[in-house]
């Protein structure tokens, strides 16, 4: 049987900052940050498959295609010169795809960071992008009133 001291240490060593080892030996680490070298990185919850796993690839990724098709379709429309109608339409891709994250308990690649930041980051840009699209001159769906009073008051000053 070794003695303790003959111990050899297999695998990669701590480059970042440890302080002293802990109740089983192991070093410790001060800091927060992430080591230099990782070897996996984490999925974001919700993140696994949206169908089986032995569907085909389309089937396992529907909500992002769902989302991927709507903007395309709409940066065709805009393409096409039917501006107001491909915004909208990209609008309300982004609106869906917050609407997905937050029913569905998979997404496949629509789940990016946590389920709150998707909801957040596909909620607010699809609603400022539909809010612009009505907005939109000559002859606005809506009409913000404070909204001319400040772009005065930027170019003027």
């Amino acid at each position: 049987m070794p003695a303790e001291d003959d111990r050899t240490v297999t695998g990669p060593t701590a480059r970042d900052a440890i302080s002293a080892p802990d109740a089983e030996g192991r070093p410790r680490r001060v800091t927060r940050r992430f080591p230099l070298f990782t070897r996996d990185t984490a999925r974001p919850e919700g993140g696994g498959r949206a169908a089986r796993g032995d569907a085909p690839a389309p089937a396992r990724q529907w909500p992002m295609l769902v989302v991927l098709s709507a903007v395309a379709l709409g940066l065709l429309l805009t393409a096409l010169d039917v501006f107001r109608y491909g915004t909208l339409l990209i609008g309300a891709a982004l609106l869906a795809g917050a609407a997905l994250r937050w029913t569905l308990p998979s997404v496949g690649m629509l789940a990016v960071r946590s389920r709150f930041t998707d909801i957040v980051t596909y909620g607010v840009l699809g609603l400022a992008i539909v809010l612009l699209a009505m907005t939109v001159q000559p002859n606005p769906w809506l009409t913000i009133p404070f909204l001319k009073g400040v772009l005065h008051f930027t170019l003027t000053n």
